[in-house]
């Protein structure tokens, strides 16, 4: 038998009958509203709970982004801003002899390495654009710097700040210029050159999560710091340049792999620069997505403990009900079938006594009417007349047989333990399907040994488990069919009697239903599934047992064991039988 014929329930293949309810549609009716009304709310609340969380991290990551963002702007724009305050206190604080002077402007530099570190060289330019002074590393005195764009943008604004260059040292660095007035209405340049090295340790020392990059680029899209992922300095990034905000802003974008990117950035103001910190959106978002898992796992094993208890206690109540339902309405049918019995046996012995009445008189006038034939001689040697006479008694006394049966079948209602004969029951019985057995051609055989114990036990109820199981025999069979009944004793407390039969047989899915009641495959022709039911019921009341082999095509073998000592309670049945009856 497979894993799902023995986990199917009682009622799935169950055919609907009279006063029982369709139940595979009520358990199908049971589970999915029970399923509906359990599993929509958790998945809507998990679906909700779900995407409020994403959100959240997604909101948290943009927030943090930003601030990171925010605070790294400030820290640049203090880089540079100090610097450029260290040089405007320089001319504003510094005569400007001292200035055009070697050790003078050495000793500025000096002291501005020491306060705020950065500063690679300076140089003093004058109004041409020709570097007149110069402190530091290179021999840069008298560079002509009039034609650069620099120079140009600083005479303009006041001041200046470059974007990252490799210039004539062919070093990366930026410069920072400040322009101050001369009392001829002349003026000069205080440039300083800053290496891009502690430029570079301000963003390397931040902590960006999700293996992300900090860097800085121009308004062209050149890089000024190194980056991780985008290129080296004064390389073109493959991301777009951001628009202008005077705000720090946080965007979703796509990444050069085509991957999804939490992008910041801020324009530093004053300044050639935009600070960017790019962060891989699925790195930051692994957190979340052992989170979801963990939703969903959560989920998987909700449904699944829902499903296999709502499938488990429908069944089992269904089940329940279905076996109360199958109970009720045989125990209706059970009272149903034993008043129509009352009725025939009632009616059975009306007409045995009806006819016992006129049997009698004419069995006494047949009598009367031989007697006078022996005694006058004229009659006496007409053996005509006496064998009419016989014929009469005979035909008599043949009534006189039937009526007698249909008195014992109508003693069905009283229940009376005696002890009988196998054998003469058996016959009994076949006495009053002899004719079908005529008429169809059926051959019985009955082989009851002589030396057989009598049972204690109820006549009607024997000849009702003795017919109901012939009559299911001759309902398989086909005409000039066999059926073989023989008796044994099993042991020293129990007999046997089996009826097996050639008929179509029983197929192994329906030989361990046939029991049950309702049951019958001949639903389409009038059949009940009553007749096996009641005889299982009344073969165990009596303290017995029934059991069945078949094969289909081959036939099918009943084999009823009766115990030969009536149990006390059907002794107790009996006796109330009798008060009742009483």
């Amino acid at each position: 038998m497979s894993l799902l014929e023995k986990i199917k329930p009682k009622f799935w293949d169950a055919e609907e009958s009279e006063g029982l309810s369709d139940f595979r549609q009520l358990w199908y009716l049971t589970v999915l509203l029970t399923l509906e009304v359990t599993l929509a709310p958790l998945i809507f609340m998990t679906l909700a709970d779900y995407n409020v969380t994403q959100k959240s991290v997604e909101s948290e990551i943009l927030l943090r982004t930003s601030r990171l963002v925010s605070n790294t702007r400030r820290s640049v724009s203090f880089f540079l801003d100090e610097r450029r305050s260290a040089l405007n206190f320089v001319v504003y604080d510094t005569p400007f002899s001292e200035l055009n002077d070697p050790l003078g402007l050495a000793s500025i530099l000096e002291n501005l390495k020491k306060s705020f570190g950065g500063f690679a060289d300076i140089g003093v330019i004058d109004a041409q654009g020709r570097q007149k002074n110069y402190a530091g590393p290179y021999r840069l005195e008298g560079i002509d710097y009039s034609g650069q764009e620099w120079f140009r943008e600083m005479v303009e604004h006041g001041n200046y700040i470059s974007d990252v260059f490799m210039g004539f040292r062919q070093v990366p660095h930026l410069v920072i210029a400040v322009r101050c007035s001369l009392p001829d209405s002349c003026f000069y340049v205080l440039r300083a050159a800053v290496d891009t090295e502690r430029f570079n340790d301000l963003l390397s020392q931040l902590e960006v999560s999700g293996q992300g990059d900090a860097f800085i680029i121009n308004h062209e899209g050149i890089l000024q710091t190194p980056s991780r992922y985008h290129g080296k300095v004064l390389e073109k990034i493959s991301l777009s340049v951001p628009k202008f905000s005077e705000k720090t802003e946080v965007f979703e974008g796509r990444g050069a792999g085509a991957e999804d990117v939490i992008i910041g950035y801020a324009y530093i103001a004053d300044s050639p620069f935009i600070l960017m910190i790019v962060k891989k959106k699925n790195e930051l978002m692994k957190s979340w997505q052992t989170t979801r898992m963990k939703i969903a796992g959560f989920l998987a094993v909700s449904i699944t403990v829902i499903l296999f208890v709502t499938l488990g206690v429908a069944t089992y109540l269904i089940n329940k009900i279905y076996v109360l339902e199958q109970n009720r309405a045989s125990i209706m049918h059970g009272m149903e079938y034993s008043n129509k019995m009352a009725s025939l046996g009632r009616l059975a012995a009306g007409v045995a006594h009806e006819i016992n009445n006129p049997l009698a008189i004419i069995n006494e006038k047949a009598g009367l009417v031989k007697d006078m034939f022996t005694f006058r001689k004229e009659y006496a040697k007409d053996e005509k007349l006496i064998g009419i006479v016989d014929v009469i008694v005979s035909s008599v006394e043949r009534c006189a047989v039937i009526a007698r049966r249909l008195l014992n079948f109508a003693r069905h209602i009283d229940v009376n333990v005696q002890s009988l004969s196998l054998k003469e029951v058996i016959h009994e019985v076949l006495g009053f399907l002899g004719k079908e057995a005529e008429y169809r051609s059926i051959s019985v055989s009955v082989s009851v040994p002589d030396d057989m114990p009598q049972i204690e036990s109820d006549r009607g109820k024997l000849q009702e488990i003795f017919l109901n199981l012939i009559n299911n025999a001759f309902a398989a069979m086909k005409d000039e069919g066999k059926l073989d009944i023989s008796a044994k004793q099993e042991n020293r407390d129990s007999v046997s009697v089996t009826f097996t039969d050639n008929g179509c047989g029983i197929s192994e899915q329906n030989l361990s239903r046939i029991f049950e009641p309702f049951f019958s495959t001949k639903t389409k022709v009038g059949g009940t599934g009553l007749g096996l039911s009641i005889t299982y019921g009344l073969v165990k009341k009596m303290g017995g047992d029934i059991r069945v082999k078949s094969e289909p095509g081959k036939g099918a073998s009943f084999t009823v064991t009766l115990p030969i000592k009536a149990d006390q309670k059907e002794k107790g049945e009996d006796i109330h039988a009798s008060l009742i009856g009483g």
